[in-house]
């Protein structure tokens, strides 16, 4: 029987006993509006939303959250961790390489053939795999369509 997972952010928090505050709710309900976040804009939203708020409070939530898997981060190269209150499924990411969207896929195959090694080997022996992280790279619709509208550079003369 699959359970659909809690959406309120005090559920969320209950089920994994981790104190509820103003802070981890606000958290939670930033991801939710603002999913692919960095913490810088986690903070931001924050203290938006719920006033005053240290920085390190939010990075200690975040940790948290994350270590009782009720977040989600994930660290496209090149870019700062991001988060994401999408848990629990096997997903996938894609990241344009120009603006750095980054879009939510769902596996390509079955529920979790990415959890199944393709060349199991000595190499895997003793692993129990429990997650595997895929990230698809590529240029978005609109980056390719401002890239197409973009007039071509004239030549210089001289």
């Amino acid at each position: 029987m699959t359970t659909t997972p809690a959406t309120d952010p005090r559920t969320m928090l209950r089920q994994v006993n981790l104190r509820i505050t103003g802070p981890r709710v606000a958290i939670l309900d930033a991801l939710e509006t603002r999913p692919h976040s960095d913490a810088e804009t986690v903070i931001q939203a924050v203290r938006d939303s719920y006033g005053k708020v240290s920085t390190q409070t939010v990075y200690d939530a975040l940790h948290a959250m994350t270590a009782h898997g009720i977040i989600r981060r994930i660290e496209p190269a090149g870019q700062s961790a991001l988060y994401e209150r999408r848990v629990g499924d096997n997903h996938h990411h894609l990241v344009c390489r120009q603006c750095a969207t980054i879009v939510d896929i769902p596996c390509a195959v079955g529920d979790t053939p990415c959890l199944t090694a393709a060349h199991e080997s000595e190499l895997s022996e003793g692993f129990d795999i429990d997650e595997a992280e895929v990230t698809y790279w590529g240029v978005c619709r609109a980056c390719r369509e401002e890239a197409a509208a973009a007039p071509a550079a004239s030549p210089v003369v001289g």
